[in-house]
């Protein structure tokens, strides 16, 4: 093998690693969660004690198992193991790398299992550079990453590996990995007499927010810093518990997967009518740092595409909103920006602005140009002398209404529903037509 990371340590080296580290699963038997992938029977788990996995991205939250996976299949293949990180290797490095696992395949059949740490770092000239040979079998990619793999690998290189999505832990999960570690005396805290309370448990539960790695770290620090009774006993309460844990670590990243899932989430629930929602996933934006102007765009969107002329104030109370995030900071501008969200989630809904303007531009790109007609044309300069202007009928004339047409072969693109202020609109719109 080539990576140190997978190789035998001294008991006395191995104490010294942090304990999230030494407690991660040696065998398959002792892996925790991802049940989907791992459970009995299922198609990556034979694989593995098989010793016949395929090129593979395994793809996921940070805490959850991946790079423990990684090293429960290095321990188990007899295959030739390279360990490497996307960051530090370029072009150069892959070519090497392959080269070695073709000698190795040619000369006494070993397989090479690459194992690629933070794969959507690899731009798209060295996803290029494995393509040909992870496609003739030269050697096994398992790439390892917290990012959507959909939106930073290649198609190419993606239909020829498995991707597996890992999950957040459950409560359950994070439990059974605490008290595990609570018992263990080789790898874990089983050494220390700790008496924990469930209330603390239950707190860095919740805290870890499905991250088994920052629970054990949580746990160790507790640990670690309560002195013990005089019969050395450590009383891990839930104060010890809240010490442990600070501020909690919310999974966002504004460059990642997740940050497009909370704002999709923030905005569906603006246009679904649930303010309570909608007020939540704009607490997840704020609390994880979100830009506040990044915040107000999206509400003025929405207040404009699922709004629109059923309430055309809500667009009036955005535009304030986005005002507002250009001269306020944090904390004060969440307050207009929650007053903004909870109006556009409360008002009436109609994306007739929307679909109009759409329709309107697939005519026009797609159909032939209609021509100005003459009495519409601009009578400025030496328009008259053209004939431009000639037989235009003022509205105001007329009443503020007058038939006449505006647009060769009519058609109609807004579509005004019977939700809030459009249903006025509609029925004047009938009323004119009638005329």
């Amino acid at each position: 093998m080539a990576a140190d990371l997978f190789e035998e340590e001294k008991p006395a080296v191995q104490a010294k690693r942090p304990l999230a580290l030494r407690m991660c699963p040696q065998d398959l038997a002792e892996f925790v969660g991802q049940e989907h992938l791992l459970g009995r029977g299922k198609l990556l788990r034979r694989a593995i004690e098989g010793d016949k996995i395929s090129s593979l991205i395994l793809y996921g939250p940070s805490g959850v198992g991946k790079t423990t996976l990684a090293r429960v299949i290095a321990q188990r293949t007899q295959a030739y193991v390279e360990e490497q990180n996307a960051v530090t290797i370029g072009v150069q490095d892959i070519h090497k790398i392959v080269e070695q696992a073709k000698f190795r395949l040619k000369t006494n059949q070993q397989r090479t299992i690459f194992l690629l740490d933070e794969i959507h770092h690899f731009n798209k000239t060295q996803q290029d550079a494995l393509l040909p040979d992870v496609e003739k079998g030269n050697l096994i990619l398992v790439g390892i990453t917290t990012e959507n793999p959909y939106f930073y690998v290649n198609r190419a290189l993606l239909s020829r590996v498995l991707v597996c999505e890992f999950f957040k832990l459950s409560a359950r999960q994070i439990e059974t990995i605490i008290r595990r570690t609570l018992k263990d005396k080789s790898r874990g805290l089983g050494g220390h007499k700790v008496k924990i309370d469930q209330s603390a448990i239950n707190y860095i539960i919740k805290y870890a927010d499905g991250d088994a790695r920052r629970a054990l770290n949580a746990l160790e620090l507790g640990v670690l810093t309560t002195p013990p009774d005089p019969e050395g006993e450590i009383d891990f309460t839930l104060t010890v518990a809240q010490e442990s844990l600070q501020k909690r670590a919310v999974e966002y990243d504004k460059k990642s997967d997740f940050h497009y899932d909370v704002i999709s989430a923030f905005i569906k629930s603006m246009r679904g009518s649930d303010p309570d929602a909608a007020v939540y996933w704009l607490a997840r934006l704020l609390y994880s740092g979100e830009d506040p102007r990044f915040i107000a765009r999206r509400i003025l969107i929405c207040a404009s595409e699922d709004v629109g002329n059923a309430d055309p104030q809500a667009l009036v109370v955005a535009s304030a909103a986005f005002q507002s995030a250009q001269v306020l900071g944090m904390p004060e501008v969440k307050i207009p920006l929650s007053q903004a969200a909870l109006y556009v989630a409360c008002a009436p809904k109609s994306n007739a602005a929307y679909l109009a303007i759409e329709n309107a531009l697939k005519d026009v790109e797609q159909e032939p140009t209609k021509e100005v007609p003459q009495y519409l044309k601009d009578a400025h300069r030496d328009g008259k002398t053209l004939g431009h202007g000639k037989g235009y009928k003022y509205p105001h004339n007329f009443g503020g209404w007058v038939e006449q047409e505006y647009l060769p072969g009519k058609k109609e693109y807004y579509l005004p529903t019977v939700n809030g202020c459009e249903k006025e609109i509609k029925e004047r719109l009938a009323r004119w037509k009638k005329k």
